[in-house]
This record gives structure tokens, C-alpha cells and sequence, in this order.
């Protein structure tokens, strides 16, 4: 992929002499009409990323302008933390119960323990991010992707999804580990952890797991202490699950919310410029199982997840070539 930063720079070093050994021997409309040439014209306008074939943040989608908002933060930080009200509410509601935790201390004790910085606010025009959401559903299974997915900047992977074993077919890198309390893994000291706070409790859990171990329940028992690099943690926002869940998906029922998997392709979405997805929907047979289960048995229930408008919507943006969609076997 680095190979296209010299490419994008060859061009524009042939199109400035195009430019200056033409201009004076075409007459204005013609000149005119050769701006048009898309090689010519990246000399005027820079582009929005150095990716060749795909680059999200240049797409002139309607659809999609719709529904992508730049604004939205996908993780906390010290700066974006204070919750507006209504998103407040929402995200209390996703509780079984209504946490009493003081909100603003739980978030001063989590940045006393990880990074309080804002993170991936470096889009640029040289920049060419490609990343791999790498989902758990048994399609991956002979599907021979795993050097396609290792040869990706960011490799996202979520829940228990395990690597060993199956790295011909999953790949063997993982940069970014999307996870909640009650699916937490030990993690190696270069792998980012990103939690999905799906109550207050989880954001005290992270804290806790990651010093004294003083929380050893959520809804049910959990690690108490977690292997995890702190320099490496990150939150995703409530603010953009809120965004995912009433932008993307439309949901009206406070009782349903975004997938893990969905909220980890929109993640992605936001902080990469090419997003190739792999391992998502049944396989060749119609079969929704995950690729490690050692008996596999088909699970057609999203539980609390509207499982029919993400597949959808994901078909949706493949179709559109915002993404590709790796179907698997």
C-alpha cells in the first residue's frame, strides 16, 4: 500500500510539468477543459487520503453523507467526556439498572489510570489507513483470508474471537481488541483494547481491572484483573454508539442497540480511510455460527440486536463500494 504515497507524487511532479510546458500553448478553453483530467487536477485540489482504490473520507455518496458524521467522537477523552443529556438518558436506559455512580468521577478515576488524549484525529492527505474488521462467524472457515487480513494497518477484532489455530484462515495480527466486561480476553502488550461501555459499570470495571482488581462482578463474574497494556486503552464514546444506533440503524426501541460487530465496522468507518470487512453473516449454507465453536450450532436470534438492518446496511455500503465485503465459504 506504501507504494501508492510515491505513485500520488510522481503524478503530481508530471502534471506540474504538463502544466507548465502547456500553458502557454493551449488557449484558455482547452486548458480549461483539460482541468477536468482527473491526473491534472489533483494538482489543484489535494486529496483527502493517499489511498488509490478506495478512500472514504472522498466519497460523494448522498447515502452515505447522510448518514456519516465526521463530528461525532468515536472514543472519549478528557476533552469530549461531558455527556449531553439526552444521550445520557439513552445510554442509562441500556441498563438493566440505573447505575447511582457519580458519572464525572467515574470518568476522572478512568483517565487517572489510561491516556486522556483524544486519539486518531490525524486524517491527512498522505495518509493511507486500510483496516480489517475481522468478525467471528464461521464463513471464515477455509476461506484461506489470513494473510489478506494480516496485511492490513489495523486488524480489528472483537469479543473472545481466539487467533491460534486458525490464522491461515483469521490471520495472526491484531492491532485493536473491541470488548465489554463479561467478554473480556487477556491482551499482549502491543494490542490497543477497546471497551464497549454498555453501562456505567463497565467504565469502573476497565478502571478496576487495570489496577486494584476491586470489581469482580458485572452481571455475572468476570476478570478481575486483566492483562492489558493502560497506554494502549481506549472507550468508545456513548455519544457515537448513540449516533450508530439512531443514524445508522434508525432504531426507535430503547430496548435493541447496535451489535458489537456493527459498532466496530462504524468504528472503523471513522478513524480509517479503507475498511475491508471479513467474517460477518452465515456461511455458504445459510449457517450462523462462530468459526471457533468446536460443535457449531446455527443461531438465527439477535437477542436485543437488529441483526436483519445491519446485515443490510452492510450489504448496503458494499454495494456502494464504501467498503468490501469479504463473503467467506
Amino acid at each position: 500500500m506504501r507504494w501508492c504515497k510515491y505513485v500520488k507524487v510522481i503524478l503530481v511532479l508530471l502534471s506540474a510539468t504538463i502544466f507548465t510546458v502547456t500553458i502557454h500553448k493551449v488557449p484558455y478553453g482547452h486548458f480549461k477543459d483539460l482541468l477536468n483530467n482527473s491526473v491534472v487536477e489533483r494538482l489543484f485540489h489535494e486529496e483527502p487520503c493517499a489511498c488509490m482504490e478506495h478512500c472514504l473520507a472522498a466519497s460523494d455518496d448522498e447515502w452515505f453523507a447522510e448518514h456519516f458524521r465526521k463530528d461525532v467522537p468515536p472514543a472519549l477523552s478528557l476533552n469530549n467526556s461531558v455527556l449531553p443529556n439526552h444521550i445520557f438518558k439513552w445510554w442509562q436506559s441500556l441498563q438493566s439498572t440505573r447505575s447511582k455512580a457519580n458519572y464525572s468521577q467515574v470518568i476522572k478515576e478512568l483517565f487517572s489510570v489510561i491516556p486522556g488524549e483524544e486519539w486518531y484525529r490525524d486524517a491527512s492527505p498522505s495518509r493511507c489507513r486500510t483496516c480489517a474488521v475481522v468478525g467471528n462467524s464461521g464463513n471464515l472457515l477455509g476461506s484461506y483470508y489470513g494473510p489478506v487480513i494480516d496485511n492490513h494497518d489495523f486488524v480489528f477484532r472483537m469479543n473472545k474471537a481466539p487467533v491460534q489455530g486458525y490464522e491461515k484462515d483469521v490471520g495472526s495480527r491484531t492491532t485493536h481488541h473491541i470488548m465489554y466486561p463479561e467478554s473480556a480476553i487477556h491482551l499482549d502488550n502491543n494490542t490497543h483494547l477497546v471497551l464497549l461501555p454498555f453501562k456505567t459499570l463497565d467504565i469502573q470495571w476497565v478502571t478496576s481491572a487495570l489496577t486494584d482488581g476491586s470489581i469482580k462482578r458485572t452481571r455475572f463474574k468476570v476478570i478481575d484483573k486483566l492483562q492489558a497494556n493502560k497506554d494502549k486503552v481506549m472507550v468508545m464514546h456513548p455519544a457515537f454508539m448513540h449516533y450508530v444506533h439512531k443514524t445508522w440503524l434508525h432504531i426507535k426501541s430503547r430496548r435493541s442497540y447496535p451489535s458489537t460487530g456493527f459498532l466496530v465496522l462504524i468504528f472503523a468507518m471513522h478513524i480509517c480511510d479503507e475498511v475491508n470487512v471479513f467474517g460477518f453473516g452465515a456461511n455458504s449454507k445459510g449457517t450462523w455460527h462462530h468459526y471457533f465453536e468446536k460443535t457449531p450450532k446455527s443461531f438465527k436470534r439477535t437477542g436485543k440486536h437488529s441483526g436483519g438492518i445491519e446485515h443490510e446496511t452492510i450489504l448496503e455500503l458494499h454495494e456502494r463500494r464504501l467498503i468490501d465485503l469479504y463473503m467467506g465459504w
